[in-house]
């Protein structure tokens, strides 16, 4: 994204686009070399110029009558969302969520790559999740300082989340991927992205209730 500061507005497009290039792969995948707006929409469930606006915040622009070419438009999306090469990270907290993110291969593919692993538990230290090692977290400053990693995904207990926090803004980390409950708080330069899984469960839980009573209101009617 170079010096361009990304709007707020502009966060929906951010998050669709990774469903565009899922559906992009697949396509490449089938030997297809172009595609169109509105098959895009048709596939993503959504109005065609929705995803020309989309697309054309990454620069990119479609021929008329042909569209995109599928290629261009792949590399055009991961240069804007900076997945076009690999971005080390460390990852603290190996429980169950930390653990599944591990083996969680995607990440991989959108150039994330979890290079360490730390917590506090014995049973965990020094042992090999995945092909990432774990190492306890007082070792995180040292390694922080020596591969440069700026990124962090935390995945800890909710009561350790701040102190963990204070420890990585303290050894130069910039981008903290947050799986806790906790808002933390960082000084201005550092980036927390939140990722609660409850408040997706609140919405995925108040819709299916509503699905459900609309329903029996047709039956009844």
């Amino acid at each position: 994204m170079g010096d361009k500061i990304l709007k707020i507005d502009k966060l929906p497009t951010v998050r669709r686009l990774p469903a565009y290039l899922r559906l992009l792969k697949v396509f490449s995948s089938q030997g297809i070399d172009t595609v169109s707006s509105g098959q895009l929409a048709e596939l993503m469930g959504i109005e065609s110029i929705l995803v020309r606006k989309d697309l054309e915040l990454t620069g990119i622009s479609g021929t008329p009558r042909i569209g995109f070419r599928i290629s261009d438009l792949i590399r055009s999306i991961e240069s804007f969302l900076g997945w076009a090469t690999s971005t080390d990270a460390f990852l603290f907290g190996v429980g169950q969520l930390g653990t599944a993110l591990l083996g969680y291969r995607e990440l991989g593919q959108s150039g994330l790559k979890i290079i360490a692993a730390f917590d506090t538990d014995s049973d965990k230290l020094n042992r090999t999740f995945n092909g990432v090692r774990v190492f306890h977290v007082d070792k995180a400053p040292e390694l922080l300082s020596r591969l440069n990693v700026q990124l962090a995904i935390l995945t800890v207990p909710p009561e350790h989340a701040q102190q963990v926090t204070d420890l990585l803004v303290m050894n130069g980390i910039q981008g903290i991927w947050n799986y806790t409950p906790v808002s933390l708080e960082v000084p201005e330069g550092v980036t927390v992205q939140k990722e609660d899984l409850l408040s997706g469960l609140a919405v995925l839980s108040v819709r299916m209730s509503r699905a459900v009573v609309s329903q029996r209101c047709e039956e009844g009617s």
